[in-house]
């Protein structure tokens, strides 16, 4: 088993050096030419000088060049850095600097709307440039196009820069809906690690086709390419603008894996799909799915398996709900992977009783190596494990998820809520996640969120938004059905329907808190 994330390429290289690797649109790439796009990618990430664990940062949208330059700069010994392609100027610049970024993969269209930003960058000394385009002179960087770049690497440049299973591979930023992202730092150890473990369990083969659909900033979208590259299958890269492009690549492409998060979920679920399609599983992360999606999924691809499972950016991937415990709990986020463990504990660490909410803490391979240059956040977050024996000179940290979650008598997870989000009202705490799961299950809504806003007498009030599913919908109509499945206490005191989609943050997920705040004043005078 290859110990360094790159090696997933090389080593699948050796085994079946012309098995499809890589598609985006027309280009298609076997596993010998993939690996010498990454072995041209390191050349040409030596040739700008980087060093061991410096941070090279990649600013496209899927693409063939975006692959190559992450999987190259660990070959090379360094650290990369992939960054949303949604975000902003602003929000790259600030990552940029944060991390100290020395070279920046980008194109030319991008590198024109980060200029501005650029000069708060001074640990950036190069930047290459993917496509066509005149190169602009920036002070004090070297701008270079990206194509002429690639040459493969002196012999034994590789080998000498070679790390080991605890150093360094990537910083993920999390998607920051409050206050400036943060960066989470992953070892080989922990990426390879959590491959092998997704893999296993979804029993992914060369013969696979795994459509990545999510942003590879996003450790869930990574996850598309690790484990494909890890069991030789081949990965189709997809930069979509409507669900429906998704179904359509699907058939085109004989996709058997897809993965995506319920708002998208959601989505795809109302939409018709063909009666061949070959998908063999179906994956969901980064949030609750909806019972009702759930149902409608399994309807409309009755010939797919479908995985609920539940990760953090902080340890990647935690729990899965096997497919045949769909129907017995189709609520629940299922076991622990294999290798980590994932407990229930109170506050002053102890384990919970079965059925007794708590904090889902995970150990393991996953946990990842904390939080970049921010060892305040970090030891807010990566905690000693609960139950060591004290005896241990070294203390091992876990990640305390911030998550509340309940476990049942087998050792099912449910969740229930973030920590802070939880709706605290008249001495009750609320789940939002229960609120929006009554919304759906009326059958009245495509989308939903509920959220907690200021109450001078109740302390908070629930306001639950809605995007109705089809046709005239009342929210009259929706507020007697929260009614009659929510105790007195859930009920929201605010029910607006709006038009079109939530916002989201940068990895698809509806940006609550965003909403939370256009709706704070709303109880001031009651």
């Amino acid at each position: 088993m290859p110990d360094l994330i790159h090696d997933f390429i090389f080593d699948s290289a050796r085994r079946s050096p012309g098995a499809e690797a890589l598609v985006y649109g027309a280009h298609r790439l076997d596993y010998s030419a993939l690996a010498a796009a990454v072995e041209g990618a390191a050349g040409a990430l030596l040739a700008a000088g980087i060093q061991r664990r410096e941070r090279v940062a990649v600013y496209l949208e899927k693409r063939i060049e975006n692959v190559a330059a992450m999987f190259g700069a660990t070959a090379a010994g360094a650290v990369f850095v992939p960054v949303n392609p949604l975000l902003k100027a602003d929000q790259v610049g600030y990552i940029l600097a944060d991390c100290a970024v020395r070279v920046l993969v980008t194109s030319s269209e991008r590198l024109a709307q980060l200029a501005p930003v650029l000069g708060g960058c001074p640990q950036l000394s190069t930047i290459y440039v993917c496509g066509a385009g005149a190169l602009p002179e920036l002070p004090g960087v070297a701008v270079l196009p990206w194509d002429a770049a690639q040459v493969p690497p002196t012999a034994g440049a590789l080998a000498s820069r070679r790390a080991i299973d605890a150093d360094m591979a990537a910083i993920l930023y999390t998607s920051g809906s409050t206050g400036k992202p943060k960066g989470v730092v992953l070892s080989h150890r922990n990426m390879v690690a959590g491959a092998v473990s997704v893999a296993g369990y979804l029993e992914i083969t060369a013969g696979d086709r795994i459509l990545s659909v999510l942003p590879l900033s996003f450790d869930y979208g990574l996850s598309q390419l690790t484990t494909s590259f890890l069991t030789g299958a081949t990965a189709v890269l997809i930069n979509h603008l409507f669900p429906r492009d998704i179904v359509k690549a699907v058939q085109e492409e004989r996709i058997t894996g897809l993965a995506a998060v319920p708002p998208l979920w959601i989505q795809l679920s109302s939409l018709a799909w063909p009666a061949d399609c070959m998908l063999r599983y179906l994956t969901n992360s980064g949030g609750a799915m909806p019972v009702a999606t759930v149902a409608a999924l399994r309807a409309a691809i009755p010939g797919a398996r479908l995985f609920l499972m539940y990760g953090l950016t902080e340890a990647f991937r935690s729990t899965y709900l096997p497919p045949e415990e769909l129907d017995r709990r189709p609520d629940s986020m299922g076991r622990a992977i294999p290798n980590a463990e994932v407990l229930v504990v109170r506050p002053d660490g102890s384990l919970c009783a079965p059925g007794e909410p708590g904090e889902l803490v995970h150990r393991g391979a996953l946990v990842a190596l904390g939080y970049w240059n921010d060892p305040a956040k970090t030891a807010e977050r990566f905690r000693p494990a609960p139950g060591q024996d004290p005896a241990l000179p070294l203390t091992e940290l876990a990640v305390w998820s911030g998550d509340t979650v309940r476990m049942d008598e087998e050792g099912f997870l449910y969740f229930i809520g973030r920590i802070d989000d939880m709706i605290k009202i008249s001495g009750y705490r609320v789940s939002p996640t229960e609120v929006e799961e009554a919304a759906h299950a009326s059958g009245l809504v495509a989308e939903a969120a509920a959220f907690g806003v200021p109450h001078p007498v109740l302390g908070q009030a629930i306001v639950l938004l809605a995007v109705a599913r089809a046709g005239s919908v009342d929210k009259a109509d929706l507020l007697r059905e929260c009614q009659r499945r929510l105790p007195a206490y859930m009920v929201p005191g605010h029910v607006a329907l709006v038009d079109g989609p939530f916002p989201r943050n940068p990895n698809g997920k509806i940006d609550r808190k965003l909403l939370q705040q256009s709706y704070s004043t709303l109880f001031e005078s009651a």
